[in-house]
């Protein structure tokens, strides 16, 4: 396996390139242009929160929650990237880029809600500090290479769960909202997918088993916000985001597919053996997934 230096040296004209398709793809928006603002109103000191002011199921209002408390944490997100990539040439200039992009979705996110009072702003506001101030852990993130496997599995993770919260939202302007913050984080995703897709040439025996450990220890990062297992729950059984969603969307069209971890050549032993896991573990979820797929469905039919 490549040392990191080494590594991103040899990746630095690919992801040049990769950030000047994604300056040359991505569009300037503003966030005070989603938010309706003359749905809002002053709130008063103690001020209580009435859910039925905008009636919602409790699991899209979970999703709202997760979506925005990790958007929330940023600041540690930055510090982890750039611990692991750096702060010189490209790989700076993308990760300061990449920060000031996903700053703007809990920005509006945040606004939209407040607005609406779609959820409970103290109840919001007190999730931030816990949040924020347990901060994140890139303890399972090693080494460069798996933080490059793990941001692209994420940021699709991200892009899906914010569009399908959005789908079941019944308001326009919550739906614009959510696609929009959900575009950003395709660009993002096609940045890290292709970035990996380059270190599986350039490192391919490495890279395999990044991959093969992210797949194994995947986890979004709101796992530290309070209740975050109940609320996942709901979202999984929402069908927001859930293992067939995880299975289905993300590891056959990415890992499978897009790099193509059957068909490699040229792997080492260790390589070879985290390749096999991987694809037994890939199956696995998959058939994982299917089970509780049906069993939600036929719970949905014998209502």
């Amino acid at each position: 396996m490549l040392r990191d230096a080494d590594l991103l040296r040899d990746l630095a004209p690919a992801a040049g390139r990769l950030f000047d398709r994604h300056l040359a793809q991505t569009k300037e928006w503003f966030p005070h242009e989603l938010v309706p603002w003359s749905r809002g109103a002053d709130f008063e000191p103690g001020e209580g929160w009435d859910p039925e002011t905008v009636p919602m199921d409790d699991a899209v209002r979970s999703a709202l929650l997760v979506n925005l408390l990790t958007e929330d944490n940023l600041p540690y997100y930055f510090h982890a990237i750039t611990d692991m990539f750096g702060d010189d040439d490209v790989w700076g200039a993308w990760t300061r880029r990449w920060t000031a992009e996903e700053g703007r979705h809990a920005i509006v996110i945040r606004d939209y809600l407040t607005v609406t009072r779609t959820l409970d702003p103290v109840d919001l506001e007190r999730n931030r500090m816990h949040q924020v101030s347990v901060g994140y852990s890139r303890a399972k993130l090693p080494n460069a290479t798996d933080g490059m496997v793990y941001v692209a599995l994420q940021e699709l993770a991200t892009r899906i769960a914010h569009r399908n919260t959005g789908k079941l939202l019944d308001d326009p302007a919550g739906q614009e909202v959510m696609k929009r913050v959900a575009a950003d984080e395709n660009f993002h995703y096609l940045f890290y997918r292709d970035l990996v897709a380059e270190s599986l040439a350039a490192d391919p025996s490495g890279t395999v088993q990044a991959i093969e450990r992210q797949v194994e220890c995947f986890e979004m990062p709101g796992t530290g916000i309070v209740d975050f297992k109940r609320h996942a729950q709901a979202i999984a059984d929402a069908g927001i985001y859930d293992v067939a969603i995880h299975h289905g969307q993300i590891l056959v069209p990415v890992v499978l597919r897009a790099w193509g971890i059957a068909e490699l050549t040229g792997l080492d032993d260790a390589a070879e053996a985290a390749r096999d896991r991987l694809l037994d573990r890939i199956e696995r979820i998959g058939r994982i997934g299917a089970r509780l797929a049906e069993r939600r469905q036929s719970q949905l039919t014998s209502v």
